[in-house]
């Protein structure tokens, strides 16, 4: 698997209209929680179905995508966080500690 890196606002509406399910990791590159929280979702991630769209976002780069996807998706800005989104809504979202790939694939696969 891998990350598609979001850098324009206009891959959020992409992901807000994609069918199916898409993940964003929201990731702050100046936090040690946020890297532990990312390397050891990625280290679980092969649980995850192969065609769950993985999106990231480094926050510090681009901040004012960030608000936009906590506005979009109406939840809080938290990071580290991921936002797990099925047809344009944000169906989970979980922060620092509870991120975790096998929360995700259970959601996905119920």
């Amino acid at each position: 698997m891998q990350w598609k890196n979001i850098t324009d606002l206009t891959q959020i509406s992409e992901i807000k209209q994609k069918e199916g399910y898409s993940l964003i990791f929201k990731h702050s590159t100046r936090c040690s929680v946020s890297s532990m929280a990312k390397r050891r979702f990625e280290l679980d991630w092969e649980v995850l179905p192969a065609d769950t769209s993985l999106y990231f976002l480094d926050l510090i780069s681009y901040r004012d995508i960030s608000a936009e996807i906590a506005e979009i998706f109406q939840v809080h800005h938290e990071s580290p966080q991921i936002l797990l989104i099925k047809d344009g809504d944000c169906i989970l979202d979980a922060s620092h500690s509870d991120i975790s790939a096998d929360e995700v694939a259970e959601v996905i696969n119920n």
